[in-house]
C-alpha cells in the first residue's frame, strides 16, 4: 500500500510488491530495478520514477516528519521499524475526515467502529492527536439514535447488507475516548464529546439484562449469538470503566456513580456465568460451557481490566487452548472455520495481553511470530494459512493498532485500566 499524507491509499497487487520495499520509515516503494513507486503529495495516483526525483524525496520528508513529530515505540530497532510501518499504514488508511478504514481492499474499504476505536487508541498512546481525534469525531457523527451500525462507508453512510449491528461499539468507542483523554491534557479535551459517551454508556447500560449481561448478538467474530457473549459483554465492561473515570473527570459525579454500579454488576456476571465453572474450562464464548474458550477473555485482563486473581492463568491457558499448528491463534476453540488458519487479530491480543502485564518474553515471541507471517512488503494480513502464508486483506489496521498499543505497553506508555476515578 501507497499513498500521500491526505489522499488515497493505492492497494498494491502481489506482483506489483514482489522483489520491492519501502525505503525505510516511508511510503516510498523501491522497485527491483532501482526506481521508486510512489504518490506524491496533493495527487490521487502513483507515478514511477527511475530514480530518487524531487517527488519522492519530499514523500520521504513528509514521512518521516510526521513519525518524529509522535513517538514510535519500541525497545529495539527490529521493535520500532515493525511499529513505523503499523504507524505509516494506519495514517494511510485514515483519511482526514476521521473515516478510518479496515484495510486497502473493496471488502474491507469500510469503517468498522470496533477497529476505528483501537486506532484512534493506538495514534493517541504514539501522540498522534489530529488523526486520533479526527476518528472519535467521525464516529461520534455518525451514531444514530439507535447507536453504531456494524460499518460505514467512508462518507459516513451506513452499510446496508444485512450485517447485524454490533453492541461491543460502545465500549471500544467509550475506552477510545478514556484513552484519549488519558495520553493528553486531560479530560477537558473531550468535554465537547460528553454527549457521544453518555449515549454510548446509557446504550451499555440499557443493554444489561436482568442477569447482569447484555444479550446475544453480533461479536467480533461477526456471527449472531442467541446467548450473551464474551466479547460484547467485556467490551462493555471496558467502555462502562472508561465512563465511568470520563464522567467523574468531567464532573458529572451522578453519572459516574451510576456507570460504576453497572460495570460493578456486569463484572460479576461476566466472571460468574462465563468464566470458569461446572462443565467449562476457562472464560467461554457464549454462557453456555458447551461453546469453548474465546479469545475476548484479553479484553478482561490488562490492559482493560484489573488484575483478578486466576485470571492471568486462565487468559494463557486459553492461548495454549486457541494456538493452531501454525503457531497463531484461533478466535475460539469453536470456531467454524479453517482449523490449520490463524488469525493475526487474535494473536495480536495476546501480545497486548503479555505486555500490559509485564511479561516481555512472551510479548516478544508474539512480536516475532507476527513480523516473520507478514506480506512481501512487511505488512500484516488478517489471516496466515496452514503453511505459514499471508492470506486476506493487508495491511489489517485493527492487527496493527494492537502491536502498536502492545509495543505501547511494553514501554509504560499506554493508559490501563480503567476505572479509578468513579
Amino acid at each position: 500500500m501507497i499513498g500521500a499524507s491526505e489522499g488515497p491509499h493505492y492497494a498494491l497487487s502481489p506482483q506489483e510488491a514482489r522483489g520491492s520495499s519501502y525505503l525505510p520509515r516511508s511510503n516510498v516503494l523501491l522497485l527491483p530495478g532501482g526506481g521508486v513507486m510512489y504518490v506524491p503529495e496533493g495527487g490521487d495516483s502513483p507515478v514511477t520514477a527511475s530514480g530518487m526525483d524531487a517527488g519522492a524525496r519530499a514523500s520521504v520528508r513528509e514521512s518521516r516528519a510526521w513519525l518524529a513529530a509522535g513517538i514510535v515505540p519500541g525497545e529495539s530497532e527490529f521493535e520500532r521499524e515493525i511499529a513505523a510501518r503499523s504507524l505509516l499504514n494506519l495514517r494511510l488508511l485514515t483519511d482526514p475526515s476521521g473515516a478510518a478504514l479496515a484495510a486497502p481492499n473493496p471488502r474491507w474499504d469500510y469503517v468498522w467502529p470496533r477497529d476505528a476505536s483501537w486506532m484512534s487508541a493506538a495514534f493517541s498512546v504514539t501522540e498522534h492527536r489530529e488523526e486520533a481525534r479526527s476518528i472519535l469525531d467521525f464516529l461520534a457523527r455518525v451514531r444514530d439514535e439507535r447507536g453504531w451500525e456494524a460499518r460505514y462507508t467512508p462518507d459516513g453512510r451506513p452499510v446496508p447488507d444485512g450485517r447485524p449491528a454490533q453492541l461491543d461499539a460502545n465500549g471500544w468507542f467509550l475506552w477510545a475516548v478514556w484513552v484519549y483523554a488519558e495520553t493528553g491534557e486531560g479530560y477537558k479535551e473531550v468535554r465537547d464529546l460528553w454527549p457521544e459517551v453518555r449515549r454510548a454508556a446509557e446504550e451499555a447500560v440499557g443493554a444489561l439484562g436482568s442477569d447482569g449481561l447484555p444479550p446475544g448478538g453480533a461479536d467480533y467474530w461477526e456471527r449472531r449469538t442467541l446467548l450473551p457473549n464474551l466479547g460484547n459483554s467485556a467490551a462493555l465492561l471496558v467502555g462502562l470503566r472508561s465512563a465511568q473515570d470520563l464522567a467523574a473527570g468531567l464532573g458529572h459525579e451522578r453519572e459516574a456513580d451510576r456507570y460504576r454500579r453497572s460495570a460493578d454488576r456486569l463484572e460479576d456476571a461476566v466472571h460468574r456465568r462465563l468464566g470458569p465453572r461446572a462443565f467449562a474450562d476457562g472464560y467461554t464464548r457464549t454462557t453456555s460451557p458447551a461453546s469453548g474458550r474465546d479469545a475476548a477473555v484479553t479484553f478482561l485482563a490488562p490492559p482493560f481490566g484489573r488484575e483478578r486473581e486466576g485470571l492471568r492463568g486462565e487468559v494463557i491457558s486459553t492461548e495454549e487452548a486457541l494456538t493452531a499448528p501454525n503457531g497463531g491463534v484461533l478466535p475460539g476453540e469453536r470456531w467454524p472455520q479453517e482449523p490449520t488458519v490463524s488469525w493475526t487479530p487474535e494473536s495480536a491480543f495476546f501480545m497486548l495481553f503479555a505486555a500490559a502485564s509485564g511479561d516481555r518474553e512472551r510479548a516478544g515471541r508474539w512480536l516475532r511470530w507476527l513480523a516473520e507471517h507478514r506480506t512481501l512488503l512487511g505488512a500484516f494480513p488478517e489471516k496466515v494459512d496452514g503453511d505459514g502464508e499471508p492470506q486476506a486483506a493487508a495491511p489489517l489496521a485493527w492487527t496493527d493498532a494492537a502491536v502498536l498499543l502492545a509495543l505501547a505497553a511494553g514501554e509504560g506508555m499506554l493508559p490501563g485500566p480503567p476505572g479509578e476515578m468513579g
